[in-house]
Formats: structure tokens, C-alpha cells, sequence
């Protein structure tokens, strides 16, 4: 049985083989497989989920309450991509769209987070960091009153400066370089837009390339968007990643009905099509 023995489990996460075993009697985590003979074989997910329920600890939190919250994004990390993850629970169809649509609809939810979200934690993908660059302006002034924002591209390196967007990069090949996403979170407003590009048949403008993408204002679907973000963001900057995991622990789900954003975030979109 492949797996790791419990003293490989105590070494990697610091914590007392004792104590795992404790937590696994009161409170059903971790729960191991066992060989024939009745040894404990740990997972590396079960790794990382320890290493997750000790930095929450680590912040003051107590042993129920820490699980509780490093579970709650457990599986956000399995997957290197935000479509996938989100879209394989989510309760919204996705479209085939060109890129001229995701443009009118990412300026539409970059429109109303700026003039409704409070304190948003907002995580962004824009494949090539040329992309970003010519909405740098846009995302400078979402950073300004944003409790978090942070943004994925091709980037050379990880940038964090205060007050603006953290650029983090995405390695060649991973998924999330073939991908777009605008993701909001905020107490009063939630939306996001997630797309994944579909491989070129021939020559194709750049604004009509196609992208299997959704779009939503329901908020637990939008919170599991940035909570996939922040696990691929602890990946490049575990501070980063840290930092926007506690804050949307933290975080209460937007409560107003989507009815008057979404109605005010369609009039946005028609008229950025219509314009282009």
C-alpha cells in the first residue's frame, strides 16, 4: 500500500505522533488507510491539510475551529486550475464565447466592483502579462480599496508592493496560463467570470478567439473561486496565499439578493457589446 507511516507524517508537519493520533479519535481527522497488519498510511493531502490546520493554530485558533477552516478549502490546491475546480460543483452552464465578450463582461465586473465592493479581495488570471499590463491602470485603482488583490500572468517573478495588485506568476504549462478569471468577493457583492481557451483551429483574431467560460453572481460559487485562488497563490507566495486563505475565512458571504447587481451588471455588458 503506497502511503506515509506516522513517525513520516510527525517529521514533516513537526507535530507529535501522539497528537495525531489524538485528533484522529476526537475529532475524525486524519483518517488513514490501514495495511493488513492495521498500520496508519497517510496521504500527502493529509499531509498538507495538517501543515494547513497548524498555520491556522499558529494564528490563535483552537484545534476544532482550525480544521474547520483548513477543510474548508480542502481540494482547492488539487487542482492547478480555477475553471476546473469551481466549475465541477458549481450550479451555472458555461458558454463558448469570443474574447471580445469576456473583455466587455471582466470590464463590466471590474465597473461595479469599483463602484459597490467594499474591501473585495478580487483574484484575477490574464494568461500573458501583456493582458495585464493594459488594465494595469484598472486593477491599480481596485488595489487602492481592495482588502486583497492579486493577479496571475506569465510575470518573470512574484511582485508585492502596498497598494498595488501582487503579481504572481504562472509556471510554463500550467493550466491556469491557459485560463481567464475575474473573481470579486466582497461582503455586499459577489461575481465572477471563469474561462479556459479552447485550442486554436488555424489562424484566428485575437478578439475572436473562443473560450469555454460562465459567469455568476451566486456567492458561494464566487467564494469558492477565491478560495481556489489563494491555494494556487500560496503555491507561488505562501504569505500571499496565507494572507487572502485568513481573509476569506474570515469573510461573510455577500447577503444582498443578486437580483439589483445582476440586473445592473447585464445593462454594463450589453453596452460594453453594443460599444464594441
Amino acid at each position: 500500500m503506497n502511503g506515509l507511516p506516522i513517525k513520516d507524517v510527525a517529521e514533516q508537519t513537526g507535530l507529535a505522533a501522539g497528537t495525531i493520533r489524538m485528533w484522529e479519535q476526537r475529532y475524525g481527522f486524519p483518517d488513514p488507510a490501514r495495511t493488513s497488519s492495521g498500520y496508519r498510511m497517510y496521504s500527502e493531502d493529509d499531509v498538507d491539510l495538517l501543515r494547513r490546520v497548524i498555520s491556522f493554530r499558529d494564528r490563535g485558533l483552537s484545534v476544532p475551529a482550525a480544521l474547520e477552516r483548513a477543510q474548508s478549502v480542502r481540494g482547492s490546491s488539487d487542482r492547478p486550475s480555477i475553471f476546473a475546480a469551481v466549475m465541477a460543483h458549481a450550479p451555472v452552464r458555461a458558454h463558448v464565447l469570443r474574447k471580445r465578450t469576456l473583455i466587455a463582461i471582466s470590464r463590466a465586473i471590474e465597473d461595479e466592483a469599483m463602484a459597490r465592493a467594499a474591501g473585495p479581495v478580487i483574484v484575477a488570471a490574464f494568461q500573458e502579462e501583456a493582458n495585464f499590463r493594459a488594465v494595469r491602470h484598472v486593477y491599480g485603482r481596485l488595489a487602492q480599496t481592495a482588502d486583497a488583490c492579486v493577479a496571475f500572468a506569465d510575470f518573470a517573478a512574484p511582485r508585492e508592493e502596498p497598494g498595488e495588485p501582487v503579481e504572481l506568476p504562472i509556471a510554463r504549462g500550467e493550466a491556469l496560463g491557459n485560463e481567464w478569471a475575474v473573481v470579486v468577493d466582497a461582503p455586499g457583492y459577489a461575481a465572477c467570470l471563469l474561462a479556459w481557451e479552447h485550442p486554436a483551429a488555424g489562424r484566428v483574431a485575437d478578439r475572436e478567439r473562443r473560450f469555454e467560460a460562465a459567469w455568476t453572481l451566486e456567492p458561494e460559487t464566487v467564494r469558492r473561486a477565491a478560495q481556489v485562488g489563494a491555494a494556487l497563490a500560496a503555491r507561488v507566495a505562501p504569505d500571499v496565499g496565507g494572507r487572502l486563505q485568513e481573509l476569506l475565512a474570515d469573510r461573510p458571504l455577500a447577503v444582498e439578493s443578486p437580483a439589483p447587481g445582476l440586473t445592473a451588471l447585464t445593462n454594463r455588458m450589453l453596452g460594453y457589446i453594443e460599444a464594441g
